[in-house]
């Protein structure tokens, strides 16, 4: 049984969408990265945890400057595992915890013994941006084997019959990318994100498949995550936004975590009151 599949189902009977946080591991120091997680976890229905990268080709200038700050605190990818057991040991609600990492990380470690580590650490999902799902098939094979959702992105560019393929191949959800372009802030949502939404909601139905969708990139404030749930979507991912209140108060630990209950919390706060695309999470499909 998936967490993501099950947190998915516990918001649209409670008629809210879902929030998605993302940080980066490591950020500012790997032994404060569950501190930081479970705070966040106070408001946030399901944690998205990066991997520090040296050229991370899919992230603007914030996620970048995390990731260095990262890796000079001495972040690796192997610590992400003792961080994901620092958080589940003291986190009183089993928050899903999903992993984006770029694919060297992964093929350095070996596909197969990764996701087993991360399934028996307690993760639940995977985010590899630069792996096409043409070429993920081992990929996809060792998660299915070790109960771990693959998530994998829909661009606006992508045409309807890799969109219908991305969905088929995906678990936990589709992570829609609102924008062409890397990650980061914005002052408003581009019009492509909407579009993208309304996309791939025709492709599932057309093709019988059934899986929430999740929107990232450029999503900073609360104004933008009730503008994408009115939109039909089930699921908003927040991370350049968090990550830079990271980066202002790394300094002062106790102000960061203030300072980020506070916007986790109204962030949260916005996707509720909403219950789009209802059949899309009550039809998520089982687990073979």
């Amino acid at each position: 049984m998936s967490r993501i599949r099950d947190k998915f189902l516990a918001l649209e009977r409670a008629g809210e969408q879902a929030f998605i946080a993302y940080i980066m591991a490591g950020d500012p120091d790997p032994s404060f990265t569950p501190v930081i997680a479970r705070a966040i976890a106070r408001h946030a229905d399901i944690i998205e945890l990066g991997i520090p990268f040296s050229d991370p080709v899919a992230d603007g200038k914030t996620i970048e400057a995390a990731s260095e700050r990262a890796l000079r605190a001495g972040m690796r990818p192997q610590n992400i595992f003792d961080i994901i057991v620092a958080i589940r040991t003291e986190m009183d609600v089993p928050i899903p915890i999903v992993v984006m990492s770029y694919y060297n990380t992964i093929l350095q470690f070996g596909i197969e013994r990764f996701i087993k580590k991360l399934a028996e650490v307690g993760g639940d999902g995977i985010i590899v941006p630069d792996l096409p799902v043409e070429e993920a098939d081992e990929l996809v094979r060792s998660a299915k084997e070790s109960e771990i959702d693959t998530i994998f992105l829909v661009a606006p560019t992508t045409p309807e019959d890799r969109i219908a393929k991305i969905c088929a191949s995906s678990s936990g959800f589709v992570y829609l990318v609102s924008l062409l372009g890397v990650t980061g802030a914005r002052g408003r949502i581009s019009d492509s994100a909407r579009t993208l939404i309304k996309d791939v909601d025709v492709v599932e139905k057309k093709q019988g498949i059934s899986i929430p969708t999740a929107v990232g990139f450029g999503i900073s404030k609360p104004e933008h995550v009730h503008e994408m749930v009115a939109s039909g979507v089930n699921g908003v991912i927040v991370g350049s936004a968090i990550v830079e209140l990271i980066a202002e108060h790394k300094d002062e630990p106790k102000e960061m975590i203030s300072a980020l209950e506070e916007f986790c919390r109204s962030l949260k706060e916005a996707t509720r009151g909403s219950s789009s695309r209802k059949d899309a999470a009550a039809a998520l499909p089982k687990r073979q």
